[in-house]
């Protein structure tokens, strides 16, 4: 990867035309699973958004193997997406973005606090 690639995200966004292209292939059930995964993955991404490339492409390797199967999205992916999702991200209770800024920001008013009240 090339760093001027790398600090524009031009490589993400390349690699995110690539996933779009492949989810289009997919049958309408498969790309509404796609889409719905892609909206609670979102809640565990980094700034860029880089650490969940390898994690969306293994999910639509998933279904693009289970739709040429022709199995039923709800066969390969169960009723809870959401689930299903966090699983993918790292399990149940995986930190999100938000979870990690809340814990920054508490960091940042303990210390202020500290300084302070002593």
């Amino acid at each position: 990867m090339k760093f001027w690639e790398t600090v524009t995200g031009s490589d993400l966004t390349k690699e995110w035309k690539t996933f779009e292209a492949r989810a289009e292939a997919l049958p309408a059930d498969y790309r509404a699973a796609w889409e719905e995964i892609r909206g609670h993955l979102d809640h565990y991404s980094d700034f860029t958004g880089r650490n969940l490339m390898p994690i969306f492409d293994a999910a639509l390797g998933l279904l693009e193997e289970a739709a040429a199967e022709g199995q039923i999205v709800q066969e390969v992916l169960g009723d809870d997406i959401a689930g299903f999702s966090a699983a993918l991200a790292g399990g149940e209770g995986a930190r999100s973005y938000r979870d990690r800024w809340r814990e920054q920001l508490n960091r940042n008013v303990a210390r202020k606090l500290g300084r302070l009240g002593g």
